[in-house]
């Protein structure tokens, strides 16, 4: 029990104080976001995730250990989602209200959609696309 226990700490992402952070990440956390507020730092295997605020906005970027960004993902209202991501959420979930959405940019420039909404994050492409649900 301990050892499952164990395992599936180490598969998920874990809080991680800003010491342990590399600082390479670090680095380019500040020359990116010099106006942070509320910083939050997480592990998942060898990459570190920063969630925080800008102007009472929540954001949250992926970075490898090398410093480098692979996504960044900022807290967009609903009504700028896409008309066909409203359409389909619409269809799929009638009655249920988007509770969260957000616009994911990779480090290509290519974006996504991730909406929050019954207990799921659903996931679309630029184009308002659906991708897949995941359990939230």
């Amino acid at each position: 029990m301990v050892v499952s226990a164990m395992i599936s700490t180490l598969t998920f992402s874990q809080k991680l104080q800003v010491k342990n952070v590399p600082s390479s990440v670090k680095a380019t956390f500040q020359k990116q976001y010099p106006n942070a507020k509320e910083v939050k730092w997480e592990q998942e295997e060898r990459k570190f995730e920063a969630s925080f605020n800008i102007n009472k906005i929540a954001n949250s970027v992926l970075f490898d250990s090398n410093g480098n960004i692979l996504e960044t993902e900022v807290e967009i209202g609903v009504d700028h989602l896409p008309k066909n991501i409203l359409e389909y959420v619409n269809a799929k979930y009638k009655g249920k209200k988007i509770k969260e959405a957000a616009m994911i940019t990779d480090d290509k420039g290519a974006v996504k959609y991730e909406t929050e909404i019954n207990g799921f994050d659903l996931l679309f492409d630029a184009a308002g696309k659906f991708i897949k649900a995941e359990k939230d």
